[in-house]
């Protein structure tokens, strides 16, 4: 049976403006069934790193948690600390990060962040899973806890995995340092010599030392390497790259099964949003984001984050890409832009594992919520 996935677009009108639009869509998708009266509520994002502009605008944020907190539910803003090197590796650099991109206290009617994992991403659960990878799934604890779970995430491009939604959002969003760990640990980089420049930004960053400097080339240390993919992000040259092999659809399915986890004991308490919009070739985690690959083309919602994910895709597909992006391939309409960004990875995967496991469905119904017409009283 296929899932309902509600979208919207960004028009707007003196009767209704997007913020208001955008509580109405969650509303309509079943935010009253997904949270009660009295629930500790985590509206989990992603915060943006420094230098990054391409994360959700926090005035979007602020209307949802409102619309959460007029349902009786008491949210908090969370995600967990980065594996990598960063402004989000630790809970005080992580909350002074989330404050100087605009989300306060103040500017968030007035929901706290809480860290998910901890002040140094050891604050964890160990979620039973028994799935094919993972006995166990290791996830922030304050998610766990939580009586509910809002999933809102950007929808963009993303080096490892093709796209970031809601399943990246929580499967390694979710996860506290030894998980990000266990779901990276057999993806290792390689090196292109001939295309370092020799800057040391991968060794700078570097969180387990495995990469060194020899007459200005990058050396790397596969045994010491812990499959971060902060080099990847760090170099300016795209002299390191991912290792194609055999391991990359493990890493799909250590992802999924870590989703799994952070869904557990909340069936029927959970709400996945994606907004379509400022949708960059890469990750929130790189400190800058390139020219979009599309234009801004909505916010969808859902019960189902698989279907979300896969009516996400779908509509980045149907556009033409845009004059000015690094899109080089696929750029028509119905042309598969993620593959044209990163054609060597198999991105239906997830998806289709995430399926398999039970959770969702990838056939869905897009129900669309028109924006309210002009008053004409």
């Amino acid at each position: 049976m296929p899932a309902t996935v509600y979208f919207t677009d960004f028009s707007a009108t003196s009767r209704e403006n997007l913020t208001a639009k955008t509580a109405r869509l969650i509303r309509n998708a079943g935010l009253s069934k997904a949270v009660d009266e009295g629930d500790l509520c985590a509206v989990k994002i992603h915060f943006g790193e420094k230098g990054n502009t391409a994360f959700i605008r926090p005035p979007y944020i602020a209307s949802i948690l409102k619309t959460i907190k007029n349902e009786g539910a008491h949210p908090f803003l969370t995600d967990a600390n980065t594996l990598y090197k960063g402004a989000r590796s630790d809970s005080v650099s992580h909350i002074k990060t989330a404050v100087e991109n605009g989300f306060s206290f103040s500017s968030m009617d007035s929901v706290p962040v809480v860290i998910a994992d901890g002040l140094r991403g050891k604050t964890e659960t160990a979620v039973e899973v028994n799935r094919k990878n993972c006995s166990h799934a290791y996830i922030g604890t304050e998610i766990v806890q939580a009586d509910a779970l809002i999933s809102v995430a950007h929808f963009k491009g993303h080096e490892l995995t093709g796209f970031g939604g809601t399943l990246k959002n929580l499967g390694m969003g979710a996860a506290s340092r030894r998980g990000k760990l266990t779901q990276h640990s057999n993806v290792s980089p390689k090196i292109k010599r001939k295309n370092c420049i020799g800057c040391g930004e991968c060794a700078a960053h570097c969180p387990s030392a495995a990469i060194h400097l020899e007459e200005k080339k990058a050396y790397l240390d596969a045994e010491q390497c812990i499959g971060c993919g902060e080099c990847i992000v760090r170099c300016p040259s795209r002299a390191v790259t991912i290792r194609w092999n055999q391991t990359i659809p493990t890493f799909f399915e250590k992802m999924i099964e870590y989703t799994e986890g952070v869904l557990k004991n909340k069936e029927g308490k959970c709400l996945f949003v994606n907004f379509i919009a400022d949708v960059s070739p890469k990750c929130d985690c790189v400190p800058f984001n390139e020219y979009p690959i599309v234009r801004d083309i909505g916010i969808v919602a859902s019960t189902d984050p698989v279907a979300l994910d896969q009516a996400s895709v779908d509509l980045v597909n149907g556009e033409t890409a845009l004059e000015g992006s690094t899109l080089e391939t696929n750029r028509g309409k119905g042309e598969d832009k993620i593959t044209g960004l990163y054609p060597k990875v198999d991105w239906p995967y997830q998806l289709e594992y995430a399926e398999k496991l039970g959770l969702g469905t990838r056939e869905y119904i897009l129900e669309t919520v028109e924006t309210l017409s002009y008053d004409s009283s």
